[in-house]
C-alpha cells in the first residue's frame, strides 16, 4: 500500500495521481453530504467552506499533511456547515449573523444611496440586474429592490391597478 499510495511529500506522479483521484471522490462525497444548498445559493459561509475544503484536501494530495488527517478535517468542516445550516434555520438571528440579511437598495421610488455605497453597487449594476431579472428597464415599475445575502439583486414589481 505504501508503494502505491506513498507517504510524506516525496511522492511520485503516480502516487499523487492516485491521491488526487481518491481525494476527488472524498471531496465529492463530502460536498454531497453537505447538501445541495452548498452548490446552489452560495452565501458567504458556503464560499468559506468550499475554499477551506479545497485548501485542506489539497494538502493531503501533495503529502503536505497526512492524508487521513486532511480527510477528517474536511469532514469536520462539512459537519460544522451542516450544523450551522440546521441551527440557523431554527434561530433566525443566528441565520442573519451567519448568512447575512437582505439590504434594501430601492424603495418608495428612491434609490437608497447609503446602502448602494456601503455594498459597492452602482446605478448601472442595479439597472443591469433589473433588466436581467425582470426584463424591464424602468425603476418606476419596481416596488422594492433587495441585495440578497447571496449577492443577487431581487425585485418586487408594483402591482398594476
Amino acid at each position: 500500500m505504501e508503494s502505491l499510495f506513498g507517504s510524506g511529500e516525496d511522492l511520485s506522479m503516480i502516487q499523487i495521481g492516485i491521491r488526487a483521484f481518491i481525494m476527488f471522490m472524498v471531496a465529492l462525497f463530502l460536498v454531497r453530504l453537505g447538501g445541495i444548498r452548498m452548490l446552489g445559493r452560495k452565501s458567504g459561509v458556503d464560499f468559506v467552506i468550499i475554499i477551506m475544503l479545497g485548501a485542506v484536501l489539497a494538502r493531503g494530495i501533495v503529502g503536505a499533511s497526512p492524508f487521513m488527517s486532511t480527510v477528517f478535517a474536511g469532514a469536520v468542516m462539512i459537519m460544522i456547515n451542516k450544523i450551522l445550516v440546521q441551527v440557523s434555520a431554527r434561530l433566525p438571528y443566528l441565520g442573519n449573523l451567519v448568512k447575512g440579511k437582505p439590504a434594501v437598495l430601492y424603495k418608495n421610488d428612491q434609490i437608497q444611496w447609503d446602502q448602494m455605497d456601503r455594498l459597492g453597487v452602482s446605478r448601472t449594476d442595479l439597472l443591469t440586474s433589473l433588466r436581467l431579472e425582470t426584463h424591464s428597464i424602468h425603476l418606476d415599475e419596481v416596488d422594492i429592490a433587495l441585495m440578497e445575502p447571496n449577492g443577487r439583486i431581487s425585485f418586487t414589481l408594483k402591482t398594476k391597478a
